[in-house]
């Protein structure tokens, strides 16, 4: 019997720590032949991901380009995949959650009829415009895809709302499976700044910031309660901010934050120095949709700098709070978990919904199972 031929896809640096441990997954199956394609849709930051968990592409787009616009990564995705299709013509294309390259990929493996597999499937604002452009990516990947791989429970009963119900499986978010390899005690950071970092000492409090929604006066309001949250505690903590490479965020962090002692902005960090450096802080301040599940996992409470979230399991289970984008909000949030040991012990403490470390067997086992080359479907991830 011919090996099944199962494509990853993915372009961003989010999605290549997530889709990095089932690539490795995949070609440990002899049933399998995994093939890798990228498309670059960000170009460093990917490259960075694919150097730490060597993985070699056997296909790069390389779409990236300056200033690109949505509709560029778009038109540019479907049309180099569709060269790689007809070259290679796989019998399952897998993408994951909700960025331009996920949609373009499940829409141009729709147009060369094959199956698509969606990775972090189920994950609902319930608003078209926010997170934007990601919430109408992730819903309309799902009316493509034939395989559904729900991170949770909740996942299931949100694409089952939709009408979604044949070829779900609930796996497990395969993050946690990534950190389980990249996170070490003794890790040493390639930049001094970093290894210097007083942890025992000072409340190491890491931040991030980049969605286009909090462009505009909720990114000024945000960084002006990082400032004032400096200000306040200036001998208790230290803000470490990786600062995303869009020149929107860049002018507006180095206005706002530039020359107070205790905050240091940096360069957007490879996949493992983040998660090590994660795992060394005492609280994330984040509107990304990534750490919201990764923080959890190290046991670090998670302030979400936006109105909303489609990761509801963690507000759920007391490990991740809405903070919204008003500074006093922020400010006020940050001060209790700063102040007060019982409110941040109750958040530490708190249980992960997101994962157990075998996402990745689940979704390989699932596959297998699909195709007729397993007897049975995986167990699915109950949650703990």
């Amino acid at each position: 019997m011919d090996k099944l031929k199962v494509m990853t896809i993915f372009g961003t640096r989010p999605e290549a720590i997530k889709m990095a441990p089932l690539v490795m997954e995949l070609e440990r199956r002899p049933e399998i032949e995994s093939l890798c394609c990228v498309t670059a849709q960000h170009r460093q930051m990917l490259d960075g991901v694919l150097e730490i968990f060597h993985l070699k592409p056997q296909f790069d787009l390389d779409i990236m380009e300056p200033r690109q616009t949505l509709s560029t990564i778009t038109s540019k995705c479907l049309m180099g995949l569709e060269k790689v299709f007809q070259e290679v013509r796989p019998d399952l294309v897998l993408v994951h959650g909700d960025t331009s390259t996920t949609f373009a990929g499940a829409l141009a493996a729709y147009y060369q009829q094959i199956a698509v597999g969606h990775v972090e499937a189920g994950l609902r604002t319930w608003d078209k415009y926010s997170p934007f452009p990601e919430e109408m990516n992730r819903s309309l990947v799902g009316r493509l895809a034939d395989l559904h791989f729900c991170p949770t429970e909740a996942n299931r009963r949100n694409l089952a709302a939709e009408g979604i119900t044949k070829g779900v499986y609930v796996t497990g978010n395969t993050v946690i499976d990534a950190l389980n390899t990249t996170v070490r005690k003794e890790h040493r950071f390639t930049s001094d700044r970093l290894n210097d970092l007083d942890c025992t000492g000072r409340k190491l409090i890491l931040v991030t910031c980049h969605r286009r929604e909090n462009y505009g006066d909720p990114m000024e309001q945000i960084m002006s309660a990082l400032r004032a949250i400096a200000e306040r505690y200036a001998g208790q903590v230290e803000l470490v901010y990786p600062v995303h490479l869009s020149p929107v965020v860049q002018e507006v962090a180095h206005r706002h934050l530039d020359g107070l002692n205790n905050v240091r902005l940096i360069e957007p960090l490879p996949a493992d120095e983040m998660h090590n450096l994660m795992a060394r802080s005492y609280l994330v301040l984040t509107d990304s949709g990534g750490l919201q599940e990764e923080a959890p996992a190290l046991g670090k409470p998670v302030l979400v700098l936006r109105r909303e979230t489609e990761r509801p399991e963690a507000v759920e289970a007391g490990t991740v709070r809405i903070a919204g984008t008003r500074k006093e909000d922020i400010v006020a949030m940050t001060a209790e978990l700063i102040e007060s040991p019982a409110a941040y012990e109750t958040m530490a403490h708190a249980v992960n919904p997101y994962g157990d470390g075998q996402a990745c067997r689940r979704i390989a086992d699932a596959i297998l199972f699909q195709f007729g080359r397993a007897e049975r479907p995986p167990e699915p991830f109950a949650g703990r």
